[in-house]
C-alpha cells in the first residue's frame, strides 16, 4: 500500500485483528454481490470503503423513484439508468482505487457458475427465493462462503452458509424448495427502509470478517430481527443430511 492508501484505511490498520496484512487481503479480495437494491446498497458502499479490490454487482433493473427511500446507493439523477451503473458511479465516488464490474443481468444458473468460481465471498441481496436458491447451488457447488439476508416489512433476517467447514447447512436446508416459502416484494408487503440498512450492513460485516478469517461468523445460525421491537432472536441452523443441494459437499478446510 501507498501512503494514500495506508491513510485511508488507517482506521482499519488500528484493529489488531486487522492491521496492514489484513487490510493487503481486502485489497486483493474479490466479492460478488447479487443485487442493487435495498441490500446491497449498504453491503456495497460498505465493502467499497472498506477497499475491497474486486466488486462485481449483479442487477437486472433500472433505478425507479419508488426504490430511492432505502436503495441509498442511488438518488434521484440516476432515475432511469441501470441499477449496476448507478451503484457503480457512487462506488467509484467513495474509493476510485476499487474495480468494480457491473453486470446489468438477472442472474441465472449458468451465469452464476461463471460469477461464483471468481469470487471469494458472495452476497445474496436479492429479492425472490429463485435466485437465492440458485445462488445458493452454485456456492455449494464451488464453496464459496454465502452471506445470505432478507427484510420486507419490519422483519429482517441474516445468515451464512459456508460449505468449506464440515457440517455446515446450505440455504435449502432452511428454505427446502419443496417448502410452503411465497415471495413477499416490497411492493406489495412494503419495508422499512432502516432494516435493510442494517441487514445489508451486516452482510457487509460478515463478508469482512470471512475474508480476514477474524472472529466467529454467523455460519449455522439465524438472526431475526423484529423491527419494530428492535429485538433480536438467534436460531441454531442444522444440517439436513438428505439436503439434495449439499448432501456429501461439506468439508473442513
Amino acid at each position: 500500500m501507498d501512503d494514500q492508501q495506508l491513510l485511508r484505511y488507517s482506521r482499519h490498520i488500528l484493529l489488531p485483528q486487522i492491521d496492514i496484512a489484513g487490510q493487503e487481503k481486502l485489497n486483493q479480495a474479490r466479492v460478488l454481490i447479487i443485487g442493487a437494491g435495498g441490500l446491497g446498497s449498504p453491503a456495497a458502499l460498505y465493502l467499497a470503503a472498506s477497499g475491497i479490490g474486486h466488486l462485481t454487482i449483479c442487477d437486472g433493473d433500472q433505478v425507479d423513484l419508488t426504490n430511492l427511500q432505502r436503495q441509498i446507493i442511488h438518488d434521484s439523477g440516476t432515475i432511469g439508468l441501470a441499477k449496476t451503473q448507478s451503484a457503480k458511479q457512487t462506488l467509484h465516488r467513495i474509493n476510485p482505487a476499487i474495480q468494480i464490474t457491473a453486470i446489468q443481468t438477472h442472474v441465472d444458473a449458468e451465469k452464476l457458475s461463471q460469477l461464483v468460481p471468481q469470487a471469494d465471498a458472495v452476497i445474496d441481496a436479492s429479492d425472490n427465493f429463485s435466485t437465492r436458491h440458485h445462488v445458493n447451488r452454485a456456492c455449494v457447488t464451488h464453496k464459496k462462503p454465502l452471506i445470505s439476508g432478507a427484510a420486507v416489512q419490519f422483519s429482517g433476517q441474516i445468515s451464512v452458509f459456508d460449505l468449506r467447514h464440515d457440517g455446515s447447512p446450505c440455504y435449502h436446508c432452511l428454505y427446502p424448495l419443496d417448502g410452503d416459502q411465497e415471495d413477499m416484494p416490497c411492493a406489495i408487503m412494503g419495508v422499512f427502509s432502516p432494516v435493510v440498512g442494517i441487514i445489508g450492513s451486516m452482510q457487509a460485516a460478515e463478508t469482512l470478517k470471512i475474508l480476514l478469517n477474524i472472529g466467529q461468523s454467523l455460519n449455522g445460525r439465524l438472526l431475526l430481527l423484529d423491527g419494530l421491537a428492535m429485538n433480536w432472536r438467534s436460531v441454531r441452523l442444522n444440517k439436513d443430511p438428505l439436503c439434495p443441494v449439499c448432501r456429501g459437499n461439506g468439508r473442513k478446510n
